[in-house]
C-alpha cells in the first residue's frame, strides 16, 4: 500500500531542521503518539546529516479487534529517520523506515523537508508491506490509518514546538 503525508511546518527549512534533530522535539512527539513508553536516539553527522532512532510501545486499542489477535495488546514500534546533507537551498531529503515487531508491517519510503513560501512541508512517501497472508491487506490499511494518525499528531505537536521555540533564525 502507498502512503503520502505531507505536513504543514509554519518555519523556514533551516529552523524545521534544527526541531526535527532537537532530541527534546522527538520526545515530545512520540510522547504524543500515545507511547507507553519510548527511547529516543539523535546522531549528528556531518554538514548537516542527522540520523533519529525512535522505539516505543503503542496500546492497540485502535486496532480493529479481528486484528488485535495477531498483534498482542501492545506493539512495538521502530522507526528510523536519516536526513542527508541540506541543499544550498535548504531543501534536506532523507529515508525512513517505520517497523512494527509482532505484527509483521514495514513501512520504507523517502522524507522531503522543503520551502514552501516563509514555510516548510515536510513530506513522507513510501510503501507500507504487511508480511500475514490472507490478513495483509487488512493489516496494512489499519496500519497505514495508524501512521497517517501519528503523523499527523507530529504536525500539531511541531507548529506547538515551533511557536514555543520560534519561527526564525533564533531558536
Amino acid at each position: 500500500m502507498h502512503l503520502n503525508v505531507t505536513l504543514d511546518l509554519p518555519a523556514d527549512p533551516a529552523t524545521a531542521t534544527r526541531m526535527l534533530a532537537d532530541p527534546s522535539f522527538v520526545q515530545a512527539k512520540v510522547r504524543a503518539t500515545g507511547a507507553l513508553d519510548q527511547q529516543v536516539n539523535v546522531v549528528t553527522g556531518e554538514n548537516g546529516a542527522f540520523t533519529v532512532t525512535t522505539r516505543r510501545s503503542l496500546p492497540t486499542d485502535q486496532i480493529p479487534a479481528n486484528l488485535r489477535a495477531f498483534v498482542g495488546s501492545s506493539l512495538q514500534v521502530r522507526q528510523i529517520e536519516a536526513w542527508d546533507t541540506p541543499k544550498p537551498d535548504g531543501e534536506q531529503r532523507g529515508t525512513v523506515v517505520v517497523e512494527i515487531t509482532g505484527a509483521p508491517v514495514r513501512l520504507t519510503g523517502t522524507m522531503v523537508l522543503a520551502a514552501h513560501g516563509s514555510a516548510s512541508t515536510l513530506t513522507y512517501d513510501g510503501d507500507l508491506k504487511a508480511g500475514i497472508p490472507l490478513f495483509a491487506g487488512a493489516v496494512e490499511s489499519a496500519a497505514a490509518d495508524a501512521i497517517r494518525d501519528a503523523l499527523s499528531v507530529e504536525g500539531v505537536v511541531a507548529a506547538r514546538w515551533l511557536e514555543d521555540h520560534g519561527t526564525g533564525g533564533e531558536a
